[in-house]
């Protein structure tokens, strides 16, 4: 089977290979493949995917939303909370979450976005 997405020949950019590069060792690459790996639980991404669209929610709707336990829902949202994606307040009894800022909303938000355009299906038939 021929592949059509490879280069037939070596041909190297430097200008190009180099500026990348030097950025590239200026980031953080590992935290932020952190937040995709916390991102990438379907639980998870339905708990930030809610809160994304309602700014707060107790502990107790998010579980009924995605439907778990309330611990269960706890312990998703006490990781997401832990790697800076969301934050929380108490209220009596009640712990209300919420996302930590709008890149993290925007993020979530970007990403149904793309999914509609279905571009990813696509490139799933193909392989």
């Amino acid at each position: 089977m021929p592949q059509d997405d490879v280069c037939k020949v070596t041909c190297v950019h430097d200008e190009k290979v180099t500026q990348i590069k030097n950025d590239l060792h200026k980031q953080d690459t590992m935290s932020a493949a952190k937040i995709f790996k916390a991102l990438s639980d379907d639980t998870r991404i339905k708990i930030a995917y809610a809160l994304s669209i309602e700014e707060e929610l107790c502990v107790c709707d998010v579980s009924m939303i995605v439907e778990c336990t309330a611990a269960t829902a706890s312990h998703h949202l006490r990781l997401l909370r832990n790697m800076g994606l969301a934050k929380y307040r108490k209220e009596g009894k009640l712990v209300y979450y919420s996302l930590d800022d709008d890149h993290v909303r925007q993020i979530i938000q970007t990403a149904f976005s793309h999914l509609k355009e279905g571009k990813h299906l696509a490139a799933t038939t193909k392989n």
